[in-house]
């Protein structure tokens, strides 16, 4: 059952975006493909930290906080033996499902706008620019 079936749209604010954070990134630790690579960038006791910066990223995002300052093409570039294109659009499919569940339609098509344009931008600065959508 999908979580918008039994709750309400959650709120586009702060809260909101800390329940999305927590779902989603629950979701990526089980994924098959994306989850192997987030435990080798994350260690376990460092995930609480990793949260509190993506809360901080989508809140500068989606509601401009200006809470977010760092540097996201570093940080992917760090791991750039294992990334590939492919992993950035499995990423966006559990984005897309995740935001769809937990928002409106409208609040989740900004939310996955927002996250294509990241995504593409992120690709274009780690590879090829051929292989961005």
């Amino acid at each position: 059952m999908l979580i918008a079936e039994t709750c309400p749209p959650l709120a586009l604010d702060e809260a909101g975006i800390s329940t999305l954070i927590a779902t989603f990134y629950a979701r990526v630790r089980e994924d098959e493909s994306l989850g192997p690579v987030f435990a080798r960038a994350i260690p376990e006791g460092h995930w609480a930290e990793h949260l509190g910066h993506m809360n901080a990223f989508w809140s500068s995002v989606m509601l401009s906080s200006g809470r977010y300052h760092g540097k996201p093409v570093q940080m992917h570039a760090k791991h750039l033996d294992v990334l590939t294109p492919a992993m950035f659009t499995r990423w966006l499919e559990l984005w897309t499902q995740t935001t769809h569940e937990l928002f409106s339609p409208e609040q989740a098509r900004l939310f996955v706008h927002k996250a294509s344009q990241i995504a593409t931008s992120l690709q274009f600065a780690l590879f090829d620019s051929n292989t961005a959508p």
